[in-house]
């Protein structure tokens, strides 16, 4: 089987799933401050539709996560992986990943599955994309993004946009406040107030909790003393 398009077109390229090797090129004087007013967000139909979904249906906590990540990863992608070509399509992708990166984690939809969070979010967003039209190639991105986006190790290969979704969601400033050099403190500081934390580290550690009582087979039981480290995020403190 040929696929279609390039592995760049939508940010397939093979990374290393190290985070220390997939950013070994780079430094802190990479990091420069920008404001989220900078960066347009993407307007295809396939991002209205899934902007809106997103707004729709995650609490506003869990939305405004989502939109801190993908401004974070916008930066990162700039400053710390330029060597890597970034199309449109892969921004796009990029964002359709970050809103629906933690879709599983509503309580509708954790209460109604056996599943892990990250696969059940995994099987939504790839059936919602498909409903509003994206490429299967992009499609089937995101729900490899969203299935594996807290996969954790340093042995193997990512997608580029995996290796990115990674950093933002778990190793950067939101969730656990590590390699907080990847991110310049005036970004952080727009970001928080574009998009305010409103005591995010609590509620996303509560999330855990709910997931690992109600599923003790989950994948949120692989990172030990994951809701202990998200609560304990001192970076985002002043923020939160």
């Amino acid at each position: 089987m040929a696929f279609p398009l390039s592995e760049s077109t939508f940010g397939w390229t093979a990374v290393p799933r190290s985070q220390p090797a997939l950013y070994k090129s780079t430094s802190k004087a990479n990091s420069k401050p920008f404001s989220p007013h900078e960066v347009k967000l993407p307007s295809s139909p396939v991002a209205v539709q899934t902007h809106e979904y997103a707004k729709a249906n995650l609490p506003e906590k869990t939305f405004n996560h989502s939109m801190r990540v993908f401004l974070y990863g916008i930066g990162v992608l700039a400053q710390h992986l330029s060597n890597y070509p970034a199309p449109n399509s892969l921004i796009e992708t990029y964002f359709l990943a970050c809103l629906l990166h933690d879709i599983g984690t509503t309580s509708n939809n954790m209460d109604h599955t056996r599943l892990s969070f990250e696969l059940q979010g995994a099987v939504l967003a790839l059936d919602l994309l498909r409903k509003f039209g994206a490429p299967d190639d992009q499609a089937e991105l995101v729900a490899e993004i969203v299935n594996r986006h807290q996969d954790l190790g340093d042995t193997g290969s990512v997608p580029l946009l995996l290796g990115l979704t990674l950093t933002t969601t778990i190793f950067v400033v939101d969730n656990v406040g590590e390699n907080a050099d990847l991110v310049h403190p005036d970004t952080i500081k727009a970001v928080t107030t574009a998009y305010p934390r409103n005591k995010w580290s609590g509620c996303f550690a509560e999330t855990v909790r709910k997931e690992i009582s109600k599923k003790p087979w989950s994948h949120s039981t692989v990172i030990e003393n994951f809701a202990e480290t998200v609560e304990g995020n001192k970076l985002m403190e002043p923020y939160d």
